[in-house]
C-alpha cells in the first residue's frame, strides 16, 4: 500500500474535528468477536489482562499487540474496529489492557500513564518467548500510540515488532495538557479526569501516602492531575518532568521498523504546530499520513450515517497487510 497517496474524504455529516471524534465513538459497531482473555502476572507482583481475538481462519505466524487509549481498553470500540479489519485480512490480534482498564484495578502501587513501557516490554518478551517464529506487530492509539512511539525509539532494533502503527498520537504531552485547558477540548478533560479520580478513590488506601490525594481529587486539568497523582506515583519530579520525559517526539529519530503514523491536525487534543512533520517526515522507515481534519481517534468518511466508513481502522489494517504479506 502507498500510504503517500492515501486520502482521507472526512464525512460531510460529522463536520468539524469534534463531530468526527464524538461520532466515531457512537458509530462504531459493537460485538461480533470472541475474546480469549489472560491475565499475566507481572515481574512486580501486579497483573495485566490480554484479550486475544483468534481463530482457525487466522494466520498462525502473524499477531498484532494493540495499545488502547487513556481511560479506554482493549475492547473500546476502535479497537473492535480494528480486530475486525485485521480478521478480514486474516490476522489475529491481541490487545493489551494497561493496569486498572481491564475492569478491575490493579494491585500494585502504581497505575499507568502515557510513557510507560515496561509492561510492554514484557508483554512483547513473552509473546515472542511462547512464539518465536511467529510475526509480532503493533498498533497504539491516542495514549497508545505515545507509549507505542516512544518504546520503539527506546528499543530501536530490539523492540521485537517487524511493523508498527500509531494513530492520533499525543507527541508533545505538554503542549496537549496546556491546549485541553480551555474551551471545548475541556469537555474531554473533565470526563477523563471523572474516570481516573474514581480509580484514585478506589485504591486510596494503598496510593494515599504516596501521592497528594486531596490535590489529585480536586484537579481540574491534565497538568493538576499529573502533578499530584501521577508524577510522584511513578518517579517524575512534577508534571513538567514527567511530560518532558514521556513525550514520543523526542524519540522519533530512533525508530528503526517500518512504522505508519496516522494524525489529523484539528486533532482536539493537541495543536497542530505540536505535531512533529519534520521529525516524521526525516526519519525514512516512518511513514506519516497527516490530515487536515479527523479528529481524535476519529477519521469517519462515508456519504450517509447509515453507512460509515472508518477510514483510519481500514488504513491501519491495510498497512499491516502489506507489512506481514507471506
Amino acid at each position: 500500500m502507498s500510504v503517500e497517496t492515501s486520502r482521507f474524504k472526512p464525512a460531510w455529516w460529522l463536520p468539524g474535528p469534534n463531530a468526527q471524534t464524538l461520532g466515531a465513538r457512537m458509530l462504531r459497531p459493537q460485538g461480533g468477536l470472541h475474546y480469549r482473555r489472560e491475565r499475566w502476572t507481572t515481574p512486580d507482583g501486579d497483573f495485566l489482562d490480554l484479550d486475544f481475538v483468534e481463530g482457525k481462519e487466522l494466520r498462525s505466524d502473524a499477531l498484532v499487540l494493540l495499545l488502547h487509549g487513556l481511560e479506554g481498553s482493549a475492547r473500546s470500540g476502535y479497537a473492535r474496529q480494528i480486530y475486525h479489519r485485521l480478521k478480514a485480512h486474516g490476522i489475529a490480534s491481541v490487545g493489551l489492557n494497561f493496569r486498572s482498564c481491564s475492569g478491575e484495578v490493579n494491585r500494585g502501587a502504581r497505575l499507568y500513564h502515557s510513557g510507560e513501557t515496561s509492561d510492554l516490554a514484557f508483554v512483547v518478551d513473552r509473546l515472542r518467548r511462547a512464539q518465536p517464529d511467529r510475526r509480532l506487530a503493533a498498533v497504539g492509539m491516542s495514549l497508545g500510540g505515545n507509549v507505542l512511539l516512544k518504546y520503539l525509539g527506546e528499543k530501536g532494533e530490539n523492540a521485537g515488532f517487524e511493523a508498527a502503527a500509531a494513530w492520533s498520537v499525543p507527541f508533545d504531552l505538554a503542549a496537549g495538557a496546556r491546549f485541553m485547558e480551555r474551551g471545548v477540548p475541556s469537555f474531554y478533560v473533565r470526563r477523563l479526569l471523572r474516570s481516573l479520580k474514581h480509580k484514585v478513590r478506589e485504591r486510596a488506601d494503598d496510593l494515599g501516602d504516596l501521592i497528594d490525594l486531596e490535590r489529585t481529587l480536586r484537579a481540574c486539568t491534565f497538568f493538576e492531575f499529573d502533578d499530584a497523582a501521577t508524577a510522584p506515583l511513578h518517579g517524575f519530579d512534577g508534571a513538567e518532568d514527567y511530560y518532558r520525559q514521556s513525550s514520543s517526539a523526542s524519540f522519533l529519530r530512533k525508530i528503526t521498523k517500518p512504522t505508519l503514523v496516522l494524525q489529523s491536525r484539528d486533532d482536539p487534543f493537541l495543536p497542530a504546530d505540536a505535531i512533529p512533520e519534520v521529525e516524521l517526515k526525516a526519519n525514512p522507515v516512518i511513514s506519516p499520513v497527516i490530515t487536515d481534519r479527523g479528529g481524535h481517534v476519529g477519521h469517519v468518511a462515508g456519504r450517509s450515517p447509515l453507512t460509515p466508513v472508518f477510514w483510519a481502522e481500514e488504513t491501519i489494517a491495510d498497512w499491516f497487510e502489506s507489512q506481514l504479506r507471506i
